[in-house]
């Protein structure tokens, strides 16, 4: 094949058949023809062919372009018209009699008037041109996202203004438009962005996993879209419409790819006619495997890979032209070993040297060293920037509440044993009184971590959707829009994700203080210690594992109107029933190892040896040996299945269980009035009913129904009453647009909106499951404890009680107030769009969470949110395409707000320390400089450290309460309560006036060309370049600097097509060619595991090659 020099790229290529007869003889005679479905440019060949007419094409302006098939007899007008249907091309006979196929908008000045392509979206719900709709949106065809590498969720936020995106810690993810996504966390909350499958909004998805398959295109609105979205849309929506089958159309293609990471991707699509233009069916089909991107140093394996596969099917159904119906299945499945987050950082936190003048040092008794004081009023983790080699550091573990814990319980005479007749080396506890993590250095490759198992990632969704439209009169249509979807997601892994030395003591060879071997001299033989979840190690390690099911129903049903007049509407009804429950767990071999030793595991005999099968206790106080599944155990259950199959009920880790029901419904309606045909108003409204209802479980850590675990229950998850809210509300738009005849445009329209939007509060899940001094005492009298033993305990329940709870056990709804205005402009025949928003926010209550008192605290903080947009595209040639956007972003949390920052509770005051509490207490406490002072000056080593922060009566605090002194009242008891500003000792409120809202970078911007070079009617290479460059911004509304401050960061994609004849097509490319890893995000951690960080970044250097053909 010969092909054409360089200079002729920019000329038609024409096709040419001709005819030995002259046309116009043949133009309306009737013709027999057979074309099958095929592309429109072999068609063609076949319908000259056939007749005898001459046909002159550009074969790149219909590369890509279906027919349907052909047969029958037909003049050749007809034929041109049916072949052409929907191509956006048509014919014109010339004064020669040949027919000239152009593009329906521009007929033949392809190259002065070539238009970029137009996509028709539904985002007011009604088929519109992308430039007619007075919304700021984008919209990427399923050319547009091929040839920009949009193939996922994240990849969105690189070609639209003001979005960014990132997972969560969890398994869901924030996609954030103008600085407002979804920065709370829990099950109750929706998020702040409406994702929804063919208009129809799916509250759990697969956007962050799932890659894209057979789409026709994706709507991505900015800014509140609640009149016709519902009630999660208050930042805007992002809307996938799949592709519908094709009547009278056999039509497929099939696309595989490979690349590095020995990445394997195959997708195939198939359309079949089952009864000519009334029923048709759609196969589409993706699966992708590959190696992970990072390493698992440990166990020497690459973890975050894929294997993962969709499948759908979709019928249509069109028996008469005034009813359409398609029902769809979607199937996705995963089961790799994704991580779910990323690195964890850590500066590392020794802890002061001295407290309030008093050298730590001082009172160091045998048991303890300095580092184990310093370490009671350390952290684990301080903060600094993410970005120094520090952060590549671990946590002090000794400030691990559990192991802090572990060590003050030898401290207070409940040990295993001695290691010798002389008793050296003092009573021995099961953790070693050093840091676990030593002072290790992590590698600084955010892609490498440290764990002794690999992650394991499940995910499966089923979808089906059932649509019909009814045209009661050619102007008024009737929709159904029904859907059903199934969610399952379940994602294991290391939670820190770093090494650490064996800490184990070697239980062994322990004698009791008789010189007898130790009860527990078989709970880590050898200091291996063998935890059922974690299971055997000399080393402290843990994982932790999210999951959810959720189930979700919705209709929509909608009347629309397409009158001739200057008035129509838009009205329906709405209802969504969905249901969840999402679990977290966190599993620490320490927290088996507690409680199956001293204290909670106590053993009165002391020739009885330790037996996991056999819990000492029973009846609350005094009662004889049971199962530890008895219910009436006085031991924390310890759950003896294997981490794949637990039961749930295990009290040896930290669950949280969330039960939810959500019941939504709504009525919504819009009116559009022409007030002239240049003008239009559009009025709408919503007014929805949400019911929520969350069942609070409580969680059990360490926790039994005893005078030392201070539980209600032994084993199990018992559920509280539910939480019940109810929120009735009104929102909507209003606005005008106005499409004025300019001198140097096409066309203009601008715009100008107020919006109101609104979504739904919810409630917070439990902290622990603290019996109250009530359920003990009811718990005890119902386990027949005599009430005389109960009187010689008098003041020694509740055993545990949180003391500095500020907060609310539900958190409110958010509202905003939106004003927007724009301007959409195309110019130069159709070569240029310019677009510009400018939008202004009043936000009240935003939903933000935080994790303290081992549950997340989700809080709300008004803001103000401003700033522009600008996109465009400009294609001066059919060969030469550019298209950018501009994004600047203003956020200001309003005045007054204020937050309990757990990362800086002193807020730097020296007047105040931090303080670890007893370790079935969840967060740290902040008490006085100068009582903390006291107690290190009279104390030694940890005595009575639980003192400091209270909350601890029963066996542990309760016959020697430790009574801690106030020198600053005269030496009296230290009460909270004279030191309001510390909130019950939950620390100094952080200052939030002003602030940025997290997760919004005052710019983004992106920039992307291509450049096609046609070689011949039918061979073309297209290069192409995208760039994305987003500003720095905050992880945190506290702002705090430098650890809360994400730095700037940039992508390159670059790829290369190339379009062969009978739709063939090659391409390669490389994403992130700079092969950058940025820290996009981060998510603090909790107090009792060191405040460690979670990062997460890009995925490195990407290199594909693939064939595509369609048929």
């Amino acid at each position: 094949m010969s092909f054409r020099p360089h200079l002729l790229s920019g000329l038609a290529t024409a096709a040419i058949v001709v005819s030995a007869l002259p046309a116009p003889a043949f133009a309306q005679q009737a013709v027999a023809f057979d074309i099958p479905a095929q592309d429109l440019g072999g068609a063609l060949r076949a319908l000259a062919q056939a007749s005898g007419i001459q046909v002159v094409f550009d074969g790149a302006a219909l590369r890509g372009k279906r027919s349907p098939a052909l047969k029958g007899s037909y003049s050749v007008d007809a034929a041109l018209t049916a072949l052409l249907r929907g191509s956006g091309m048509s014919a014109h006979r010339n004064a020669e009699g040949v027919y000239v196929i152009a593009r329906a908008a521009a007929e033949n000045n392809s190259a002065e008037g070539f238009r970029p392509e137009e996509i028709v979206v539904t985002a007011q719900k009604r088929k519109e041109a992308v430039q007619d709709v007075p919304i700021a949106i984008s919209a990427f065809s399923e050319k547009a996202l091929e040839e920009q590498k949009i193939e996922g969720g994240f990849d969105l936020l690189k070609a639209i203004p003001n979005v960014t995106f990132s997972k969560n810690n969890f398994t869901g993810y924030n996609f954030s438009i103008r600085g407002v996504g979804t920065k709370a966390v829990s099950a109750t909350t929706d998020p702040g962005v409406a994702v929804a499958f063919n208009n129809t909004t799916l509250i759990h998805n697969r956007l962050f996993e799932q890659e894209y398959l057979d789409v026709e295109r994706v709507e991505v609105l900015r800014g509140p879209q609640g009149t016709l979205y519902g009630r999660n849309a208050t930042s805007g929506v992002i809307n996938l419409i799949p592709r519908r089958p094709k009547m009278g159309v056999f039509e497929g293609s099939i696309k595989g790819e490979v690349g590095n990471y020995d990445t394997k991707r195959l997708n195939a699509t198939l359309n079949v006619p089952l009864v000519g233009d009334v029923l048709a069916l759609r196969l589409a089909g993706s699966m992708t495997t590959r190696d992970g991107f990072d390493y698992n140093d440990t166990t020497k394996n690459r973890i975050n890979g894929r294997d993962l596969w969709t499948g759908r099917a979709s019928l249509a159904f069109e028996p008469e032209p005034w009813f359409r119906a398609n029902l769809i299945w979607e199937r996705f499945n995963e089961d790799d070993n994704r991580s779910r987050t990323g690195k964890q950082l850590c500066h590392r936190d020794d802890g002061p040297t001295h407290v309030g003048g008093v050298d730590l040092a001082d009172n160091v008794n045998v048991y303890t060293g300095v580092e184990i004081r310093r370490a009671l009023f350390g952290q684990g983790c301080k903060p600094g920037s993410l970005f120094d080699d520090a952060a590549f550091g671990t946590p002090n573990g000794l400030s691990y509440g559990f192991i802090l814990g572990a060590v003050g319980l030898k401290d207070a005479g409940t040990g295993l044993g001695f290691l010798n007749a002389e008793q050296s080396g003092g009573l021995q506890a099961i953790i070693q009184p050093v840091d676990p993590y030593g002072g290790l250095m992590q590698n600084r490759d955010l892609r490498v971590i440290n764990s002794i198992r690999d992650p394991r990632y499940r995910a499966k969704a089923d979808l089906l959707q059932f649509n019909f439209d009814i045209d009661f009169t050619p102007a008024l249509t009737f929709t159904s829009q029904t859907a059903y979807n199934e969610d399952k997601t379940y994602s294991f892994q290391d939670y820190n994700r770093f090494n650490s030395f064996p800490v184990f003591t070697n239980t062994s060879n322990l004698i009791q203080h008789t010189g007898e071997p130790s009860q527990y001299r078989d709970l880590a033989p050898g200091g291996i210690f063998c935890d059922p979840q974690v299971g055997c190690t000399d080393k402290v390690a843990g994982f932790d594992i999210s999951q959810a099911k959720s189930k979700q129903f919705s209709q929509e049903l909608r009347l629309q109107s397409s009158f001739n007049g200057p008035f129509n509407f838009s009205a329906g009804v709405n209802y969504t029933h969905f249901k969840t429950v999402d679990d977290y767990y966190v599993m620490y071999n320490v927290l088996t190892a507690l409680a199956w030793g001293p204290g909670f595991f106590s053993i009165p005999d002391l020739a009885t040896p330790w037996d996991p099968a056999v819990c000492p206790g029973s009846n609350t106080i005094g009662g004889p040996a049971v199962s530890p599944s008895d219910p009436l155990a006085t031991c924390p259950y310890v759950d003896p299945n294997p981490v794949d199959s637990i039961d749930g009920n295990g009290h040896n880790y930290f669950r949280s269980k969330n039960p939810y029901r959500l019941a939504s419904s709504a009525i919504f309606g819009e009116a559009y009035w022409n007030i002239r045909d240049d003008l239009k108003l559009t009025a709408g409204f919503r007014y929805t009913d949400d019911r929520k209802t969350f069942t609070p479980v409580p969680s059990q850590a360490l926790l039994a129904r005893s005078m030392w675990a201070g539980g209600t229950v032994s084993s199990g998850y018992p559920e509280l009453a539910p939480i019940k809210q109810t929120w009735r509300e009104w929102t909507g738009r209003i606005g005008l647009d106005w499409k004025p005849e300019l001198g140097f445009t096409d066309d203009t329209m601008l715009y100008a909106f107020y919006s109101r939007g609104y979504k739904g509060g919810g409630a917070n899940p439990p902290s622990p499951g603290f019996a109250t001094g009530e359920e003990f005492l009811a718990n005890a009298l119902a386990d027949g404890v005599n009430p005389l033993v109960l009187d010689f305990y008098t003041g020694m329940y509740p055993v545990l009680t949180l003391n500095s709870v500020e907060y609310d056990s539900t958190f409110n709804p958010e509202f905003v107030n939106s004003f927007e205005i724009g301007a959409k402009n195309t110019l130069l025949n159709g070569a240029l769009t310019f677009n510009a928003t400018a939008f202004l926010y009043d936000y009240k209550d935003y939903q933000v969470s935080q994790i303290r008192d081992r549950t997340a605290v989700n809080e709300n903080f008004d803001a103000k949110v401003w700033g522009l947009e600008f996109e465009t595209v400009f294609a001066p040639t059919r060969n030469l395409r550019i298209n950018a956007n501009l994004g600047y972003l203003r956020t200001k949390i309003g005045k007054g707000e204020s937050s309990i920052d757990i990362m800086n509770r002193t807020q730097g005051n020296p007047d105040y320390t931090l303080v670890k509490p007893w370790m079935q207490l969840p967060s740290n406490c902040v008490v006085p400089t100068h009582v903390a002072a006291e107690w290190a000056r009279a104390r030694s080593g940890l005595m009575q450290y639980y003192g400091l922060c209270g909350g601890v009566r029963g066996l542990i605090a309760g016959f020697f309460p430790p009574v801690i002194t106030d020198p600053a009242f005269g030496g009296t008891e230290y009460d909270p309560a004279n030191y309001p500003e510390l909130n019950g000792g939950a620390g100094l409120r952080a200052d939030l006036s002003g602030n940025e809202l997290p997760n919004a970078p005052r710019w983004t911007a992106n920039i992307g060309a291509q450049y096609t070079i046609d070689f011949d009617a039918d061979w073309s290479a297209t290069l192409r370049g995208d760039a994305y460059w987003q500003a720095k911004s905050w992880h945190r509304v506290y702002n705090l600097d430098p650890y809360d401050r994400l730095k700037s960061w940039s992508n390159v994609n670059i790829s290369l097509r190339v379009d062969g004849p009978e739709d063939l097509t090659f391409e390669a490319y490389v994403k992130n060619v700079f092969n950058k890893s940025p820290i996009t995000d981060a998510f603090l951690n909790s107090d009792d595991t060191g405040l460690t960080t979670n990062v997460f970044t890009l995925d490195p250097r990407v290199i594909g090659f693939s064939i595509a053909k369609k048929f």
